[in-house]
């Protein structure tokens, strides 16, 4: 068994090689780059309609924006909360502090690039998302990019069945997906963080202060069975810890889970909100305390990443295309813009207009990697804590060890708690939004009503990784998360067009207001078509 499952990670790892590679990076930054361009950069141009009709009427009761008037749908807001819960998470965290050491601090520029063409990518979803939905057996909206694959590129010509196929593989990539980087690797998240605060306490009811050894009893030698004995009551307590925290996630996610997607919206709306904020005031406090450094901090993020005299040497030149690699890396891995997850939770929208829901994905993605990975990039580039020139760890911490040692070099004792308890809420979340990706994923294969065995089975699975050694579960989902977008992303480039005059029909109508007399372009199907033009709102 040991061989078979040797056997599975190396084919895993090369496969995985490829999916998150440059070839598949250069697909995922191209479909940005191809959308900005057929829109003429609408992310840039229409950057401050995107501000208005999304976060300026959070505190405007018309609209749908807060509450959601249909009981089958949840609000653009709740909508938005859902899809961030899965995206603001561990990556946000570990993912920035990798990019630094692997690429350097330029890394952090092309996380920018990646995220501002990412914007686009992720508009292009959510239009064809709300495009393509239908009302399922429920009457709740079914959309993502099975359905835009299935009935999008299923209507071109010689598409139908490459449409069918397409979406069924991209199902069965966000099932497999959902169980491993959206259950399992969160799970384990919380247990790390959670083992690190009690270990503290556990010490020190032992009569120890932290960080010393125990005193032995006067005349007693340091045998090796003592210290077998101190290993095992370690993993003892480790175990135990586990198993507690396994049962209250269990507990707690099906209480929300199990109630749907409007118990999964009001839940994330409101966690995610003081999640961000949390963590936003946190990283700004430490900026603010190391406001000296700020300026050879993004001195060291532009140096590297243009530093051109340097590339002439040719090895800097290799270290240029080092930091792109992981920029564009952790970015789209952060932002998760071009690999269709979000795009099931925001086809579940009250909104009406596929440009407005878009709209609102342009937002997602600047709150995820501009603003959230930036506060965590600034911390660490900002705290001493790595080289600025190299980006290399001083004390050769790495991931979420760098980021604790960050925080804890600020804020004491007390950072290294700031970092667990934002790790647990941030995992927390994802789970949450992850298990509703792969509920719409199952509901396509299998049927609506067969939705709660899925729902079992993912609930379950958290206890699994909580008490297991899960690794390779987690590898593999992450290479099928990462498969996810291929069909995605042959979904929205054989659609640009579309995209493109759905946006043009609503610039002219809603933000020119050149041609306010075309009709809305709401949805592929009549029947939807109509029952949108009669809503009032």
């Amino acid at each position: 068994m040991g061989d078979f499952g040797q056997t599975v990670k190396t084919i895993n790892d090369a496969v995985n090689g490829v999916v998150w590679g440059v070839p598949a990076l250069i697909l995922l930054i191209g479909t940005g780059i191809l959308m900005t361009v057929l829109t003429k950069g609408f992310q840039f141009r229409r950057f401050g309609h995107m501000w208005s009709a999304t976060i300026g009427k959070l505190f405007h009761k018309e609209g749908g924006v807060r509450k959601s008037h249909d009981s089958n749908s949840v609000s653009q807001f709740q909508a938005l909360c859902t899809a961030l819960s899965a995206t603001i998470g561990t990556g946000n965290i570990v993912g920035v502090a990798v990019a630094i050491t692997s690429g350097g601090p330029g890394a952090i520029f092309w996380m920018w690039i990646a995220a501002v063409l990412g914007m686009m990518t992720n508009y292009s979803e959510n239009v064809l998302g709300i495009f393509f939905r239908r009302r399922n057996e429920k009457g709740e909206w079914s959309g993502g990019a099975m359905y835009y694959l299935r009935d999008g590129v299923g209507r071109m010509k010689y598409g139908k069945q490459v449409g069918k196929v397409l979406a069924v593989c991209f199902s069965v990539f966000a099932i497999v997906a959902s169980f491993g980087i959206g259950n399992m690797g969160q799970a384990a998240s919380i247990t790390e963080s959670i083992n690190t605060l009690v270990k503290p306490a556990v010490v020190e009811s032992a009569g120890t202060v932290p960080g010393e050894e125990a005193a032995l009893p006067e005349g007693a030698a340091e045998t090796a069975p003592a210290e077998t004995g101190g290993a095992s009551a370690e993993t003892a307590r480790i175990g135990t810890v586990n198993l507690v925290t396994g049962i209250a996630l269990i507990v707690l996610l099906s209480l929300v889970i199990l109630g749907g997607l409007k118990r999964i919206a009001t839940t994330n709306e409101r966690i995610v909100p003081f999640m961000a904020v949390f963590f936003i005031l946190g990283s700004l406090v430490i900026i603010f305390m190391n406001i000296t450094k700020v300026p050879a901090a993004f001195g060291a993020i532009f140096r590297g990443a243009f530093d051109f005299r340097a590339a002439a040497g040719g090895t800097a030149g290799a270290i240029i295309a080092n930091a792109m690699t992981w920029g564009f890396k952790r970015g789209v891995f952060s932002n998760e813009a071009g690999l269709g997850s979000s795009v099931m939770v925001h086809s579940a929208s009250n909104v009406k207009e596929p440009v407005v829901q878009g709209l609102w994905g342009i937002f997602e993605v600047f709150a995820d990697t501009i603003i959230v990975c930036t506060c965590t990039a600034l911390v660490i580039l900002t705290s001493g804590v790595v080289d600025l020139e190299t980006g290399a760890s001083v004390s050769g911490a790495s991931k979420l060890g760098l980021a604790t040692e960050a925080f804890t070099k600020s804020f004491g004792t007390f950072g290294g708690i700031f970092i667990a308890v934002a790790v647990c809420l941030f995992a927390f979340t994802t789970i949450l939004g992850w298990s509703y990706y792969g509920t719409k994923a199952w509901e396509y294969l299998f049927g609506t009503k067969s939705t709660v065995v899925y729902k079992v089975i993912f609930i379950a699975m958290v206890m699994l990784s909580a008490v297991m050694n899960v690794e390779l579960a987690i590898d593999l989902s992450d290479t099928f998360n990462g498969l996810m977008a291929i069909p995605n992303l042959i979904g929205v480039v054989c659609l640009s067009g579309l995209v493109v005059r759905i946006t043009r029909n609503y610039s002219d109508r809603v933000i020119d207001g050149k041609n306010r007399s075309l009709t809305p372009m709401y949805s592929a199907f009549e029947d939807v078509q109509k029952e949108q033009e009669a809503r009032k709102d």
